[in-house]
């Protein structure tokens, strides 16, 4: 089982994004059976097997084994991954590109976010051996503090880059972000 797929393709997602069909998948994060699930969400087992089915066709569930109940061949089910991330390409740009010149914007780190989440993803589903990591915090600033701030940021961040940056062995890519909490 993989740990993520990342779904960039819009039949598998519309397979996908149905509510029932989020559920079921929930309960195949074990092997199980149509039966049991059906058990389980007071739904006839033919009508889990027509959505396991399509969740089949659409390759986010494996039949792992199979086995005989009365007579009758029972399958067993399994999700692919252990999650799904859709990525934004499936409904695609609408309007003009965010472009990248605007740093303190919004646009920006939600560009940033789109290829970070698609990098991520592709990285989860394979067999990743370099390190990463993550680091977050949050800062309480002043109004008349926020320039300054931004500005040192900009300069240890730039110095870091320059440092490690262009030299030969293995690429990382380092991101930063700053907005605000609004919660």
């Amino acid at each position: 089982m993989l740990d993520t797929l990342y779904i960039d393709d819009v039949a598998q997602a519309d397979a996908l994004l149905k509510p029932k069909r989020v559920e079921i998948l929930r309960r195949l994060a074990e092997p199980t059976t149509c039966t049991a699930i059906g058990g389980e969400l007071g739904e006839t087992p033919q009508a889990i097997y027509y959505h396991v089915k399509r969740l089949q066709a659409a390759g986010l569930v494996t039949l792992v084994d199979e086995r005989r109940v009365r007579g009758i061949a029972e399958g067993i089910y399994q999700a692919v991954a252990r999650s799904f991330w859709v990525s934004p390409d499936c409904v695609g740009r609408l309007g003009p590109e965010r472009t990248r010149e605007a740093m303190l914007g919004l646009g920006y780190l939600l560009n940033l976010t789109e290829e970070m989440s698609r990098d991520l993803a592709q990285l989860a589903m394979g067999n990743v051996v370099l390190p990463s990591f993550g680091i977050a915090g949050d800062v309480t600033l002043a109004p008349e503090d926020g320039a300054a701030f931004v500005a040192e940021l900009q300069r240890a961040f730039g110095e870091v880059l320059t440092k490690y940056g262009g030299g030969e062995g293995h690429t990382f890519r380092l991101a930063l972000a700053c907005y605000p909490r609004t919660s």
